[in-house]
C-alpha cells in the first residue's frame, strides 16, 4: 500500500488532463500481462494490436519498453518513461518529444533512486547514450501508437471527453474530494491520506505539489501514481467508455444473428451499439439513418430502463452507456478485427 499525504493545496489545485501516452503505455501493459486472454471490451482490440506487435522486430526498442512495464507491476521504475507535457491534452507527438529531450541530469537521479544497485543490462543505454536511446524509443512508440491506437484514438476521445465533463461538474458542485473518493481502483481516500494498493508499504507527503487526474480506457481498473516530478503528482485511473474499443473503427461488426435485438428490438440494440461513444440524438439519427423522433424514443426507454445515461455539455445532451449497458454488450456482441496503416514518428 502507497500512502499519499495530500494536503489543502494539493486537493485545491486538483486538475484533469488527457494523455495518449498514458494510454498507449496501458496498451502495451495489458497485452504484456494478459495477451492470450484479454477481457471484453480489449479482446477485438487486442488480436489487431497483438499483430502490430509481432510484427515490429524483436530488437525494437518497444520491446524493450514492455520488459520495463513488467519490472514496473512488482516495483516503481523511472518516470522519465513516462514523460509529463505542460498541457492538460498534449498530442502524442508532443509528448514524445518531451520523452526525446529528457535532461541526462533527470535521467541520472531517477535511475540511482530507482536502481541504487545499478540499472539493468539491457536499460544502460538510456544513461550512456540518452539522445540516441530515447529518439529511438520514441520512434518504435510512434509506430505502434499509429497502427495500433490511433484508429481508435475519436472514438476514445469523446469517451474521455464525457469523463472529463462528468468529473468536471462534481468538482464543480461537490468539491475535489469527491472525486477523489470515486476512483475506485482499490484506492480510498480518508482525509488527508489517499490509499492505494500496491506491492510495498510505503507513504509520500504531496509537498505543495499540483495534483493531476488522467483518466484512461487501458488503466486496467487501477490507479497509478507517478512521484518522480518535483511539481506534478500524478494519477491515472481507469474511467468509464472502454467500450468504445469493442468495435472496429469505421466499419460495422460482422455479427450472426442479432440475439440482443431479439431481447430488448432491433432498434434499441443498434441504438446502444452506436453508443460505444457517447453521442446525441442529431449525430446518432444522421450515423444511423433513423428518424430523430425515432431514436429519440428509443433513448427514453434505455435511458428509463437504467442502461444509458445523459451529460450535458453546454447546450447538447450526450448519451452514454451506463455499466449495464455495457454488460449487455459484453454477453451479446462478438467484435471483429481492425487493420491500419503506419507511419513513422518524425525524430
Amino acid at each position: 500500500m502507497i500512502r499519499i499525504e495530500l494536503d489543502r493545496s494539493a486537493t485545491a489545485s486538483l486538475r484533469i488532463g488527457v494523455s495518449q501516452f498514458s494510454e498507449l503505455i496501458g496498451a502495451v501493459e495489458l497485452l504484456g500481462r494478459s495477451r492470450s486472454a484479454v477481457p471484453w471490451p480489449y479482446s477485438q482490440w487486442a488480436r489487431h494490436a497483438g499483430a502490430v506487435l509481432d510484427s515490429i522486430a524483436a530488437d525494437s526498442p518497444l520491446h524493450v519498453y514492455g520488459r520495463l512495464l513488467a519490472v514496473r507491476a512488482r516495483q516503481r521504475t523511472p518516470d522519465v518513461f513516462h514523460p509529463m507535457a505542460d498541457s492538460p491534452a498534449p498530442s502524442i507527438e508532443e509528448e514524445l518529444e518531451v520523452l526525446c529531450a529528457t535532461p541526462r541530469s533527470t535521467i541520472d537521479a531517477q535511475f540511482a533512486e530507482h536502481f541504487p544497485a545499478g540499472a539493468p543490462d539491457w536499460l544502460a543505454g538510456y544513461q550512456q547514450d540518452p539522445a540516441r536511446s530515447f529518439t529511438t524509443l520514441a520512434e518504435s512508440l510512434y509506430e505502434f501508437w499509429l497502427r495500433a491506437l490511433r484508429p481508435y484514438w475519436s472514438r476514445m476521445r469523446s469517451a474521455l471527453d464525457e469523463e472529463i465533463l462528468r468529473r468536471g461538474r462534481v468538482i464543480a458542485t461537490v468539491g475535489p474530494e469527491a472525486v477523489l473518493s470515486d476512483l475506485r481502483g482499490g484506492s480510498r481516500w480518508e482525509r488527508p491520506v489517499l490509499s492505494l494498493p500496491k506491492a510495498k508499504e510505503s507513504r509520500l507527503a504531496a509537498e505543495g505539489r499540483r495534483l493531476l487526474l488522467v483518466p484512461m480506457l487501458f488503466a486496467d481498473q487501477r490507479v497509478g501514481c507517478s512521484t518522480d516530478d518535483a511539481a506534478v503528482l500524478r494519477l491515472t485511473y481507469q474511467c468509464r467508455g472502454a467500450a468504445a474499443l469493442a468495435s472496429e473503427p469505421g466499419r460495422r461488426a460482422v455479427r450472426g444473428p442479432d440475439r440482443m435485438g431479439a431481447l430488448i428490438g432491433s432498434r434499441r440494440a443498434l441504438i446502444l451499439r452506436a453508443l460505444t461513444t457517447p453521442a446525441t440524438t442529431s449525430g446518432l439519427a444522421s450515423g444511423l439513418g433513423l428518424p430523430a423522433s425515432t431514436v429519440s424514443e428509443q433513448l427514453t426507454a434505455l435511458h428509463s430502463a437504467g442502461v444509458v445515461r445523459k451529460v450535458r455539455a453546454g447546450r447538447q445532451v450526450f448519451y452514454a452507456l451506463e455499466p449495464s449497458g455495457q454488460a449487455l454488450l459484453e454477453v451479446f456482441e462478438q467484435p471483429s478485427l481492425d487493420s491500419a496503416t503506419a507511419n513513422r514518428f518524425p525524430a
